[in-house]
């Protein structure tokens, strides 16, 4: 069974909506991580600093936090089944024209039809996936 964490959900949840305000009040930039990675690879647009320092801090962040807390990350799902997961999410975020963080956080936020169907439609595939694995096909 998940563990019910409402309090590092809110945190984390509080952290990340700061992080977005910020990078759109002082740059003008939507925070969704696909484009600041597509805008960082090769590094040949003239705002590439900005896009490296905010995907070394979402490196960062983390490892710094492990410094001081090292929380339970096991995951009763196999790896062969994370790694497919992953690249389905890939394709997603390519055919979805964007990521979670971006149509999630900031196309909602700006009232994006686009986003806000985004959003429900992977919210909803989350959901039925984690019925079938938990109840359907008897997983974890």
């Amino acid at each position: 069974m998940t563990e019910f964490t409402p309090l590092e959900s809110l945190a984390g949840g509080a952290l990340i909506g700061l992080a977005v305000v910020l990078l759109m009040a002082l740059h003008g930039r939507i925070a969704g991580l696909s484009g600041i990675l597509a805008g960082v690879l090769p590094p040949a647009a003239s705002d590439w600093p900005w896009r490296a320092a905010f995907l070394a801090g979402a490196v960062a962040a983390p490892v710094l936090l492990g410094l001081f807390w090292t929380p339970d990350f096991s995951s009763p799902t196999p790896r062969a089944w994370l790694i497919p997961g992953g690249v389905l999410v890939g394709i997603g975020v390519f055919f979805g024209s964007g990521c979670t963080s971006g149509h999630g956080i900031c196309g909602n936020a700006r009232l994006s039809v686009r986003s806000i169907a985004a959003t429900l439609t992977f919210m909803a595939t989350a959901g039925l996936t984690v019925y079938l694995v938990r109840h359907v096909f008897g997983g974890f």
